[in-house]
C-alpha cells in the first residue's frame, strides 16, 4: 500500500500518523482503567464521588477530543492522498479550498495541543 507511505508532513507518514491514533486509543483505555481502579477505594460516600467523578469525565474528555482530532486529519490525509493520486494537474491536490482549509486547521489545533 503504497498510500500508507505517503509523507504528510517532516518526517511523518499516513502510516505512522494511524499507528499513533491506535497506540493513544490504547493508552487512553488501559490510563483510564488504571485510574477509575485507583479512585475507587478513595470513594467512601456520594460526596466522594461528586468530587472525583467530574475530574475522570475531564480526564476522558481530553483524551477524546485529542483522539478525535487525529482521525479527523487521518480522514482528510487519506483524501488528499486518493485524490492526488487521481488529480487533474491543478496543483491542488485534487481537493476543494474549503477541504484545504479544515485540513490546515486541524493541523494547527494539533500543534496548539502539543503545546
Amino acid at each position: 500500500m503504497k498510500s500508507l507511505d505517503t509523507l504528510i508532513f517532516k518526517k511523518k507518514k499516513y502510516s505512522d500518523l494511524l499507528e499513533e491514533i491506535y497506540k493513544n486509543q490504547s493508552n487512553t483505555k488501559s490510563q483510564i482503567m488504571s485510574l477509575i481502579g485507583e479512585l475507587k477505594p478513595l470513594m467512601q460516600d456520594i460526596g466522594d464521588a461528586t468530587l472525583l467523578v467530574p475530574l475522570i469525565k475531564d480526564y476522558l474528555d481530553m483524551g477524546i477530543k485529542n483522539d478525535d482530532q487525529l482521525v479527523k486529519l487521518a480522514g482528510i490525509i487519506q483524501r488528499l492522498v486518493q485524490n492526488d493520486s487521481k488529480s487533474t494537474g491543478d496543483g491542488g491536490f485534487g481537493i476543494s479550498d474549503e477541504e484545504k482549509a479544515q485540513l490546515l486547521d486541524e493541523i494547527e489545533k494539533l500543534a496548539n495541543n502539543e503545546e
